[in-house]
Order: C-alpha cells, then sequence, then structure tokens
C-alpha cells in the first residue's frame, strides 16, 4: 500500500502546485521493508507515468484523493 499511497500524494502535489515545482517523495527510514524500492518507484518519471496510464490505478487514486461526504 505504500506505493499507492505515495502514488496518491504526487498526484495530489502535481495537481494542486505549479509545475515549476519539483516533488520527491520519500518512505521515512526504517518504517518499510522494502523501502529503497518504493523511494526509486515514487520518483521516477517514467514509471510515475507508466502508473497514470493503468486506467484501474487512476480510479483507484482518484478514488482517494475525492473529497470526503462528512
Amino acid at each position: 500500500m505504500a506505493t499507492v499511497i505515495g502514488l496518491c500524494l504526487r498526484v495530489k502535489l502535481m495537481r494542486c502546485l505549479p509545475s515549476r515545482y519539483k516533488v520527491d517523495i520519500r518512505v521515512a527510514p526504517g518504517t518499510h521493508a522494502t523501502e529503497a524500492a518504493v523511494n526509486k518507484q515514487l520518483n521516477d518519471k517514467e514509471r510515475v507515468a507508466a502508473a497514470l496510464e493503468n486506467p484501474n490505478l487512476v480510479d483507484m487514486v482518484d478514488e482517494c484523493l475525492a473529497p470526503s461526504l462528512e
């Protein structure tokens, strides 16, 4: 789930911030078994672009970022 959560964070920031900002998403050291792999995935432009071409993954990200109705 760390990669999905990180992808949601990256997409939210990409949508909200001007393109001149550079964003790095990092898992805190020692908090995940595959921390280095997750960090590499989340900060690789090609991997993020490929993930966002997957309609199922885009739907999941959009659902996570949708405002709650509370």
